[in-house]
């Protein structure tokens, strides 16, 4: 495995429960070109290098986790980043032999554009399952793990099938996270949300005299 390489990272967060089976951790790289109508993540897609850290750091923050059934990897656009994708999951695999760890990865790319690309090709086989394609927002269709209808998950590995052959968990879940920060507190939401979710949860906030700053959805 090569060493010593960065990741613009936009986020990471443990426990994630609503992007895969199990207890997650949560990885998002920052910076996408791709640009969805109806992103979530807007707040993602500048690929901005206050956000750069090593490769390393990922991981050992992932080393420190007591418990955990896999990792989902998002963004951003992960497959804009090649090099540091390629280095965190080669760091991931050594873990994978005592324990049942299964890595999920979003891409906005179609997998058969990512099949056709050498280092991308690579990539997949060190992946157990793969969401592929450009969220649709009038295809939001409230699957479990799929952002709209034309996106697809493909199991890659035979953990990847035991886990997610069938696109079948107890419906979607939304994780309201909360921080502090210098700026002050933030609120996050991990998980996919069905169309018109976001709206209606800001009107309920309103409603409760909860007023919200700037949203990562309408930038």
């Amino acid at each position: 495995m090569s060493g010593g390489g960065s990741v613009l990272l936009a986020k990471l967060h443990h426990p994630v429960t609503a992007l895969g089976p199990g207890v997650r951790a949560g990885i998002w790289f920052q910076g996408c070109t791709l640009a969805c109508p109806g992103c979530l993540s807007r707040d993602t897609w500048e690929a901005d290098e206050s956000h750069r850290v090593p490769v390393a750091a990922v991981l050992e923050w992932l080393a420190g986790l007591p418990v955990l059934d896999g990792v989902t990897i998002s963004g951003g656009e992960p497959f804009q980043q090649v090099g540091a994708l390629r280095e965190l999951l080669e760091g991931l695999q050594e873990w994978r032999r005592s324990r049942a760890l299964d890595i999920l990865v979003y891409s906005g790319y179609v997998i058969s554009r990512l099949s056709r690309d050498p280092e991308s090709r690579d990539i997949l086989k060190l992946c157990d399952a793969v969401v592929t394609g450009p969220y649709v927002e009038r295809l939001n269709d409230g699957s479990p793990l799929r952002g709209s209808a034309n996106q697809r998950l493909t199991p890659l590995s035979p953990l990847g099938r035991r886990r997610y052959e069938t696109d079948e968990m107890d419906g979607r879940r939304m994780q309201v996270c909360v921080e502090d920060g210098a700026e002050g507190r933030r609120v996050y939401y991990i998980g996919i949300p069905r169309r018109g979710d976001m709206d209606r949860l800001s009107a309920v906030l309103d409603g409760a005299g909860v007023r919200a700053g700037e949203a990562s959805w309408r930038l």
